[in-house]
């Protein structure tokens, strides 16, 4: 490892580069690199295999670093200047620019008989978080992102997620392009919504499964109502008649886990 002069200003290049890298979407897809925040969330991605191409730590917070692998550039950050870069004061003081990878579905490597989680066009990053919790949680096979709103490496959807962006199989595409991947791999597509649906309660998840959820604005496009194998419905007992996604996500995933499990 490296190990230079502590930088203390804002206008040095690598701090520059940080906060653009953090800011810009356009940014990060032009150079193919983003920013991790967190000992977590950078010991998540190192052992998913991303490669880290710098690191920048505060010692005075971070204290030890030999939890990280050797041959990274270190950069080391004053107190005052980490804490003013920093998203959150719970980060243990250290960052790292990071190489991102390719999310296509043909990057996929599905085992036999998978469970998959589609969400179509997730809205708020904080949900995709959310729902890369579940599905981390759940030990899913693999989460698809169907027209995606943002960018994976959205500080907001790795800091929702508490780092499981790095934990999961995720692909991204087309609506048309992820049902066209799951019936090309004979995976049933369960579509949540309230249209034609059966309680959840009463479906057979034990083969290879999809669970489409939607925006709770708009639900899912016709496509997916179109294309699924069948619709299914959480039964409400309140006056709403929809959760958060990523609450509905959760009730289905066990669901299926519990069904094949048993």
């Amino acid at each position: 490892m490296t190990h230079g002069t502590i930088i203390t200003s804002l206008q040095n290049p690598w701090i520059k580069k940080v906060r653009v890298l953090k800011e810009k979407s356009r940014e990060r897809k032009k150079t193919g690199l983003f920013v991790i925040e967190g000992r977590r969330e950078v010991t998540l991605a190192l052992k998913g295999g991303y490669a880290v191409e710098t690191i920048l730590l505060c010692p005075e917070i971070l204290g030890s670093s030999d939890f990280l692998p050797p041959h990274h550039q270190i950069i080391q950050l004053s107190k005052p200047l980490y804490e003013r870069i920093a998203h959150r004061g719970s980060t243990e003081g250290i960052l790292a620019i990071t190489k991102a990878k390719e999310h296509g579905l043909q990057q996929l490597k599905l085992k036999e008989n998978p469970l998959i989680l589609v969400a179509e066009a997730p809205e708020k990053p904080g949900n995709v978080g959310a729902l890369l919790r579940t599905a981390d949680a759940a030990n899913l096979d693999a989460v698809c992102i169907a027209n995606p709103k943002s960018d994976l490496y959205n500080p907001n959807i790795i800091r929702s997620s508490v780092g499981c962006v790095f934990t999961t199989q995720i692909a991204a595409g087309s609506s048309e392009q992820v049902i066209r991947f799951l019936k090309q791999h004979e995976i049933k597509i369960y579509c949540a919504a309230l249209s034609a649906a059966k309680d959840y309660i009463s479906c057979d998840f034990r083969g290879a499964t999809a669970l489409i959820v939607g925006t709770e604005s708009e639900g899912l496009q016709p496509i997916w109502l179109e294309q699924a194998d069948q619709n299914i419905r959480i039964p409400m007992r309140g006056e709403i008649d929809s959760m958060n996604v990523s609450v509905s996500a959760a009730i289905l995933i066990f669901e299926a886990i519990r069904q094949r499990e048993y």
